[in-house]
């Protein structure tokens, strides 16, 4: 088995780390401790083709594939777990369903300008009251003539107050669970639309995510995504593919906590020597390492799947649930080795801690990923 990246997808990774070390990194801090919208780097990855990558170039996107995909996100996210979940949105929960469901003409008004990066998008499902079991939605699209009339509200909406669009889950027909569900294209300037201000976080401070209300909000029924009815259909599909792109996020914090443990233990001395020559300190770094490279490799096999076109929906639940937990104890073993130190802002290693814990919740949380394995493999 070759588990090797193609020279192609070696040259991603390439382009991904030099942008990362050379214009991400160095704002990250910033970008954290005041809550700041990376209106400029977001405009870079757009430069980049950062922003679709595997759309096919015919619809403005990189044309790539979700391996080459992973490999960026993790290097950039290990610069700035912020930037690099505005990146994920963006590439996997909008471009990804429009690209899988839409049709011609809503590929080309809602995808080519998104995909190059001229446009934001967003992703609409979990409510106030409605997370994990997303078939108590309470949002209603109401057919109106060739119209759908929407009312509800979504919330924890990352790149909210800035995207252009939204892929918008509601319900078409009630009383029938989930097969009511429809998935629609909302322009986000449309009439009713109302953003609050953005969500005070633990972690991913840059990334803003809000609450959107929709009232009386008018959508042409050209905009259902992928048929009425099919809203759970979209959404299960699209979060397969987006839960990779978690993964990666994950693996980039957890790398970046893990290097600057690494550095670090070979400059701090105690009892006379660097604490990288205790065995304490080399027992956690091995640990690191090893669930570093394990989640790498589930990710890998995940994205592999998703360009083979194979279903994947254990895969990469099994690498978003290992690569989000990972990633926290790799972060908590980092805040340990540097001591009093890692619990200050000073150093980077907090903020990964608090950056790291989000990806155990959104696009499923542990605990639904271990639903969707365990159902996978009692069906034999």
């Amino acid at each position: 088995m070759d588990f090797s990246p193609t020279e192609e997808q070696l040259m991603v990774q390439k382009s991904a780390r030099d942008f990362a070390l050379r214009e991400v990194a160095p704002r990250a801090k910033e970008l954290d401790k005041k809550g700041i919208w990376p209106a400029d780097l977001v405009q870079r990855m757009a430069e980049l083709g950062f922003l679709g990558m595997a759309i096919p170039s015919e619809h403005n996107g990189g044309g790539l594939d979700a391996v080459s995909y992973a490999l960026a996100l993790e290097e950039i996210s290990a610069a700035c777990a912020s930037t690099g979940v505005i990146m994920s949105v963006n590439n996997s929960l909008y471009c990804d369903p429009v690209y899988k469901f839409g049709t011609d003409w809503q590929k080309k008004e809602f995808l080519d300008p998104y995909a190059s990066g001229e446009k934001l998008g967003c992703f609409g499902l979990t409510e106030p009251m409605s997370g994990s079991d997303a078939a108590t939605m309470a949002t209603f699209a109401e057919r109106d003539g060739d119209h759908y009339v929407i009312n509800g509200s979504k919330n924890w909406i990352t790149n909210g107050p800035f995207a252009n669009c939204i892929v918008l889950f509601a319900m078409t027909t009630k009383g029938i669970g989930h097969k009511g569900a429809t998935a629609i294209l909302v322009p986000l300037d449309a009439q009713g639309v109302t953003r609050n201000h953005h969500d005070d976080k633990l972690g991913i401070r840059g990334a803003h995510s809000c609450t959107i209300f929709f009232e009386n909000v008018r959508v042409p029924v050209t905009h259902c995504l992928g048929g009425e009815g099919n809203g759970f259909k979209v959404a299960m599909a699209t979060l397969d593919g987006g839960r990779i792109g978690i993964a990666a996020q994950a693996l980039g914090i957890a790398r970046a906590a893990f290097e600057k443990s690494v550095a670090y233990s070979k400059e701090r001395k105690s009892f006379g020597v660097p604490i990288a020559q205790h065995q304490a300190i080399q027992f956690k770094l091995a640990d690191m390492a090893t669930e570093i490279d394990a989640a790498r490799l589930l990710i890998w096999r995940a994205a592999y799947l998703k360009d083979k076109g194979v279903r994947h929906s254990a895969e990469s639940a099994m690498a978003k649930l290992f690569a989000s937990e990972m990633a926290s104890r790799v972060a908590h073993q980092a805040i340990q080795v540097f001591g009093g130190y890692g619990y200050s802002t000073e150093f980077d290693v907090e903020r990964h801690y608090r950056d790291a814990r989000i990806t155990e919740i959104y696009e499923g949380t542990s605990e639904i990923q271990r639903i969707v394995i365990a159902a996978n493999a009692l069906k034999g």
